[in-house]
Parts: structure tokens; sequence; C-alpha cells
């Protein structure tokens, strides 16, 4: 088995982070768009997401990515909350770009003027109860190239006024991410990268720009956990029950596609080999792919904690098992 180091650097941002982060979206619980789809993952015991975060810092996870729009805030405060006196030892993310009410839970649209992105990180370092962001990212992923552009320049303003460290884009398209890429303080590109969904063009811009491949959807949405079967339909208050366009592997109001499951279980002995779960199993994938890369799978409970952190010891895939991937994958 390939040796993997216990941590990984932002980027040419020399910010260290462990190889693997927890995506907060999950625990920011149910919300919705104005007209009335769920963009939440359902319900949330707050008490437990604070329990699960507390056991990641103890399992040596240093990376915590959440958004302002999660929740409506909520998932900022949840974090808040339960990093408390360790927020000086973990380095976090967040996103900005969209408007959203915290009393109704409903996102409202988006603004990627450069005054709202005072507003909006003023705002998140409130419910964060921090006096800096550590990574500040773009949460419009088909922003204008143009007005990203001078984000990027209000980007470097605030790393000068010392209230951000760095910055990246949340973007599946390597021209808008190169944008980013231009400034001197972007550390990263978030992007969505899972053994079903291959980035190459956005690991490739990651290498040539010195950027960390924050990656998003690790465990597809959670088919790579194992738990899904075809036909059995989610929480209304869960996204995947009614999914957007851009959220495939999932069908309306009857889980999981069953083309999709079938692609799991090809892989399954492949990813469950070295003793790992199968979703330890997707991590290590990623980690194989490229040494830049540190996925951000979500979680709600102390259990899913336990088993992501524990992807770590046991390190990427080899590249036998690599090829083997391919060869199943036909690619």
């Amino acid at each position: 088995m390939e040796t993997m180091a216990h941590h990984r650097t932002l980027g040419r941002g020399g910010i260290d982070v462990s190889p693997l982060g927890f995506g907060c979206w999950a625990i920011g619980g149910e919300w919705q768009s104005t007209d009335g789809q769920p963009l939440g993952w359902g319900k949330v015991d707050d008490d437990e997401s604070v329990r699960a975060i507390r056991r990641a810092l103890d399992l040596g996870v240093t990376f915590f990515d959440t958004a302002d729009a999660y929740g409506t805030g909520h998932s900022e405060r949840v974090l808040g909350r339960a990093l408390g006196k360790h927020r000086d030892d973990v380095v976090v993310a967040t996103k900005w770009g969209n408007v959203f009410d915290e009393r109704t839970r409903i996102r409202e649209g988006q603004d990627d003027s450069p005054e709202h992105v005072r507003r909006a990180l003023t705002a998140s370092l409130q419910r964060l109860n921090a006096d800096h962001i550590d990574l500040y990212q773009l949460h419009i992923s088909d922003a204008d190239p143009g007005r990203a552009a001078q984000l990027r320049d209000v980007c470097e303003e605030l790393v000068r006024e010392g209230l951000i460290r760095a910055y990246a884009w949340s973007t599946d398209d390597p021209g808008r991410a190169a944008v980013f890429a231009e400034g001197p303080h972007c550390a990263a590109v978030q992007h969505r990268l899972n053994i079903l969904q291959d980035a190459p063009e956005l690991l490739a811009l990651c290498a040539e720009s010195d950027l960390a491949s924050i990656n998003r959807s690790p465990l597809a949405m959670g088919l790579l956990a194992g738990k899904h079967t075809a036909g059995r339909a989610l929480d209304d208050g869960d996204i995947r029950n009614a999914p957007p366009a851009w959220l495939p592997g999932f069908i309306a109001n009857a889980g999981a596609d069953p083309t999709w499951l079938q692609r799991v279980d090809a892989l399954r002995s492949i990813l469950t080999s070295d003793g790992r779960t199968l979703a330890q199993g997707a991590l290590a994938w990623i980690w194989a792919r490229s040494p830049r890369t540190i996925p951000i799978p979500g979680f709600r409970t102390v259990a899913q904690a336990e088993e992501n952190a524990g992807a770590i010891a046991k390190g990427p895939l080899t590249a036998g098992q690599m090829a083997e991937v391919d060869r199943v994958l036909g690619r």
C-alpha cells in the first residue's frame, strides 16, 4: 500500500491542512429555493453535528468547508459553536455569492457585486465567531469571468487587510477557475471529483497553477457510501429526492439511479480491498488521483465522521488498483 503524508497544502497559499476535509453542507439542515426546491439534505440534529465535528478534530481532521448559504447561515453557526476554542487549530473555508433569509430558510438569489463580498464576509465572521477566514470561495459556479476578475481583486484587498488568508472559486469550469488562478493569493479550486466523475482538466489546471484541488461530492452525494438502494425515496427535505439537472445519480421520488448503483457494485471489490469500507476506498481513489486533492465528504453523525477520518490511515489506492478501476469503468 502506498503511503501518504498526513497533511496537504492549500496550493501556493502554504496553508497546511489534513489530507481530508469535512464538508458542512449537510449539517446546515433543511432550506429551500423560492420555488420550494429543497437545497439541503433533510433534518439534522445540531448536537450530533457538534459531536461529529469535535470527534473529527480528535481524529486529526483540521480542514472544514462550509458556505454562508448552507442552511441559510445555520451550518456556519453550528461549525462556529463546535470549534469554539479550537478555531485557531483548524483551517476554515466558507463561500459567498448567494442571498438568503435566515428566518425563512429560503435562498432568494445571487449577488456577484464587489460590494456584496464585504457584506457577506462580515456576516460569515459573525456566525463563525471568527476574526478571519482561511479560504474564502466564490459560490457562483457560472459567474461572468469579467465580473469574477473584479471579485478576485476584492479578495486580494481582503488578504491585505488580514480578513482572509487565501481565496478560491467553487466551479467545474476550468476556464473560469483560471481567472481566479491569476491572483497571487488564489490557493485552490473547489470542484466535483469522485471515482464516477473524473475532472482531468481541473486537476491539470491545479498542477499548472500550483493550486489545491478541493473535492466536493467525493462520495457522489452518498452513492459511494453504500447506503442507497434503487426505488427507495428520500425525505422530502433532501435535495436528492428532487434532484436538479446538475445532480445526476438520483431519480425524483425514487432514490438512487439503478445504473449508477450498478457502476458502484462493479467497483466494490476494488474499493473495499485492504480492509477499507466502500466510502474509504472512494476517498483513497481521490488521493491516488493527484497529490493535490483534498476530498471533503459530508457528514451528519459521529459514526460518519469516524468512518471518513479512518480513511486517512489507509492511504491512497495503489497504481495497480487505479489501473483496475480504469479497466472496470472502461476508461
